[in-house]
């Protein structure tokens, strides 16, 4: 056991580093995961995977890995959507949870799943909170037309901490990928994807088609899986890891803008959502259809 000759492959540089193949991949996570490794183990993981980057064999190792440690929802009647949100809001309001609610109330059971990993930002669970939905304090299955919330520490807690190591070191590691991709559900579902820079569009992508996925990827709005109200962005479906164009990248402003709130704070943002839900405001058109796209994806399914 031990991961020092993963590290000496995978931390020798940006130039000299070895890619693993999925079987290793899925190995070393498996371990450090576990708390096989040490401290000094776990720092050097990460920092060498964020000087050489990952690719779609190793982010499949490390699914593959994750997957086997994850508590997972039990089926639905219906398909599930799964929207990772980890990113929270910073400038714009967190609308995830409108998201979740305009897909709940087409009759789809949806899992918001998420954990707070910088301190400065709005988070999900926030916002849902001030919503009415708490997070869930044990694994069962999603309703129809429900709306459900889980932490991330539930599903896995050797993730959780993974991701906290962020707080530790400053920087992002394999596990703030994961958690976007990886589908936490038993029976049919789809897993709503973003990303941040084009780099991680072209790996998440090739990692979705190597796992035969059943999802959406976007450029979601400061990282979060919801399209930017301001602007219709490209939006890829995956079944079966089947890739597909489903909506081209608008360029500049929609010609129609919501009145989004001024400030990023929770209540602010519940209040606004609420409005949205109750047709006193329109729902911002980039949203409705990836709404559309989604209903659309999930019938596929």
């Amino acid at each position: 056991m031990g991961i020092s000759q993963y590290i000496k492959e995978i931390g020798r540089g940006k130039d000299g580093a070895r890619a693993l193949p999925r079987e290793q991949a899925a190995d070393l996570l498996g371990q450090v995961l576990d708390g096989a490794v040490t401290d000094l183990e776990i720092g050097a993981f990460c920092l060498a995977m964020r000087i050489k980057g990952e690719t779609p064999e190793e982010m499949a190792g490390f699914l593959d890995a994750v997957q086997h440690r994850l508590k997972l929802l039990p089926a639905s009647d219906t398909p599930t959507v799964v929207l990772p949100s980890y990113n929270g809001a910073r400038k714009l309001p967190l609308l995830t949870p409108l998201l979740a609610l305009l897909l709940a109330r087409e009759g789809l059971p949806v899992l918001v799943h998420g954990t707070p990993t910088e301190s400065s930002r709005i988070f999900v669970s926030e916002v849902l909170s001030a919503l009415g939905i708490q997070a869930q304090t044990a694994i069962k299955t999603i309703a129809n037309g429900e709306v459900a919330f889980i932490p991330t520490e539930l599903l896995c807690p050797a993730l959780k901490r993974l991701l906290d190591v962020r707080r530790v070191v400053g920087l992002r590691n394999p596990a703030h990928s994961l958690v976007k991709i990886m589908n936490p559900c038993l029976g049919k579902s789809l897993v709503v994807s973003s990303y941040t820079h084009p780099e991680y569009a072209v790996s998440m992508a090739q990692t979705f088609e190597l796992t035969r996925a059943h999802a959406m990827l976007l450029r979601g709005t400061e990282g979060e899986v919801v399209a930017d109200a301001r602007r219709m962005p490209q939006m890829e479906a995956f079944i079966n890891g089947q890739r597909s164009l489903l909506q081209v990248a608008q360029a500049g402003t929609l010609a129609s803008l919501p009145d989004l709130p001024k400030t990023v704070d929770a209540a602010s943002t519940a209040a606004y959502i609420q409005s949205v839900m109750a047709g006193e405001q329109s729902v911002p058109p980039s949203i409705a259809r990836q709404v559309e796209h989604i209903l659309h994806l999930v019938s596929q399914l």
